[in-house]
């Protein structure tokens, strides 16, 4: 899958984005961005920042940066600016050095990229050994045979999603990060809060 369809669909998506998606996660993104601690004095990376739901939900911090696909989502996110720097750019391939953040935020992501496991190891490579990322997303778990889900993924993923997904795969790409904690989320676990350390 090309990345193309991908900034289309949000180009489509990000005039109604925020209306599907806020209320729906924004308890349960607040918590995820809480478990990453005292982050004052911290350079904070948002990989998929999209239209900056996460910005008002986002404590002081040294530095905020947020990168996105789309152009679409970005304008949005700038109409909420809270002195967060925004680029585009491709959380598969992330514009920025080795070990450059103190601490990444991966909210609903990891089950919208072709590769998440590619996705999760460029934030890796940008953290901090100590650094720890916080994930919020959609995924399956180990085993879970989830028929439907798994059934209607090749079409969703190609307009906005992946509904297949299982963590546990994608954090074997990645060696180097432990799981410090990983709670169910929203509807009955299929989301998950987890939260990583750079080993």
């Amino acid at each position: 899958m090309t990345r193309y369809p991908l900034r289309l669909s949000y180009t489509v998506i990000a005039p109604v984005y925020d209306l599907v998606v806020d209320h729906a996660t924004r308890a349960a993104r607040r918590r995820s961005i809480e478990g990453l601690g005292d982050v004052s004095r911290q350079g904070v990376l948002l990989v998929g920042i999209g239209t900056g739901l996460d910005i008002p939900l986002l404590p002081p911090a040294e530095q905020y940066v947020g990168v996105d696909l789309t152009h679409a989502m970005l304008m949005r996110a700038r109409a909420r600016d809270r002195g967060v720097l925004l680029h585009q750019g491709d959380a598969m391939a992330l514009p920025y050095a080795d070990a450059a953040f103190d601490s990444v935020i991966l909210h609903l992501i990891l089950a919208v990229v072709p590769q998440p496991a590619r996705a999760l190891g460029e934030a890796l490579r940008v953290l901090k050994p100590g650094g720890q990322a916080a994930v919020f997303d959609k995924f399956l778990k180990p085993g879970q045979r989830a028929p439907l889900r798994r059934l209607v993924s090749p079409v969703l993923s190609r307009l906005a999603t992946r509904t297949d997904v299982v963590f546990e795969e994608v954090l074997t790409g990645c060696p180097g990060a432990a799981v410090i904690n990983d709670q169910p989320a929203l509807a009955g676990g299929w989301f998950r809060s987890i939260l990583l350390q750079k080993m």
